[in-house]
């Protein structure tokens, strides 16, 4: 499987602003925060492990095609093939990454299994399944910080955000493998908080409480479910907050309950 797949030549001009890589672009938040900085000014890479062109497996092909449901500015987003599993694909993509600038914002997006899957039997669960939860979310994660952190370190700013979920604090019957990548993701992003925020990064663990729904703005839902883009706003504001007051840790969730 080929690692990138730009959406415009390398050798144009991107923004002053630097670059903001999302890792884990689906149809709701992934490309909510994607478009949110794009539309601040920010060159967008957008990174998953189907870019709606490999035909095995099926491809829900509205994650990321057509750009144009992003609606931002075409040449301001390049979509990135990665696999967080992989450390080798983790690097090339980032060698593609930064190729294009100096990196702003990292966000960690990406989950295996995904939250919205169903419950498995623990005696179930497969080993190759297991740590391969564990390679996304934690591993994943450690791989694409350690490329984009010296780089911050060096320019003495950076934000990198985890998005984590409920599953990050407490383990649920049928979720071992959830439960445990993102208890992992969380440590990860307390030890790099600790250790970074005195040279001027700031890392922040999100954690969303509930289900994600469409944006709002678009279609009439009760609001037990979350707004992507109004997350999106959150994650803007994160990258946003003085030094003074940065935010290492956020839980999200639905104005209303969803009825149990």
């Amino acid at each position: 499987m080929s690692t990138t797949i730009s959406m415009r030549s390398m050798s144009c001009s991107t923004s002053p602003r630097g670059i903001a890589a999302v890792i884990g672009v689906g149809p709701k938040l992934g490309r909510s925060v994607a478009s949110k900085f794009a539309h601040e000014g920010y060159t967008v890479a957008i990174l998953a492990r189907d870019l709606g062109t490999h035909p095995d497996p099926p491809i829900h092909r509205s994650i990321l095609a057509p750009l144009s449901t992003f609606r931002i500015n075409y040449n301001s987003v390049f979509a990135i093939r990665i696999d967080c599993s992989d450390s080798k694909s983790v690097r090339e993509a980032f060698e593609v990454v930064l190729s294009l600038g100096f990196l702003e914002v990292l966000v960690f997006n990406a989950c295996e299994p995904p939250v919205s899957s169903p419950p498995i039997s623990f005696t179930a669960v497969t080993a190759q399944s297991f740590e391969r939860s564990l390679s996304v979310s934690a591993v994943g994660a450690f791989h694409c910080a350690q490329h984009v952190i010296p780089g911050m370190v060096e320019r003495r700013r950076g934000t990198i955000i985890f998005t984590g979920s409920s599953a990050s604090l407490i383990g649920f019957a049928g979720y071992c493998e959830l439960s445990c990548g993102k208890f992992a993701l969380r440590g990860l992003s307390q030890c790099l908080a600790r250790e970074f925020q005195s040279s001027g990064i700031h890392v922040t663990h999100v954690i969303i409480d509930g289900v994600i729904g469409s944006p709002r703005s678009s279609i009439g839902e009760q609001n037990t479910t979350l707004d992507p883009d109004a997350l999106a706003q959150t994650y803007w504001h994160i990258h946003t907050q003085k030094k003074g007051a940065w935010t290492q840790e956020i839980d999200l969730r639905a104005s209303v309950d969803r009825p149990l």
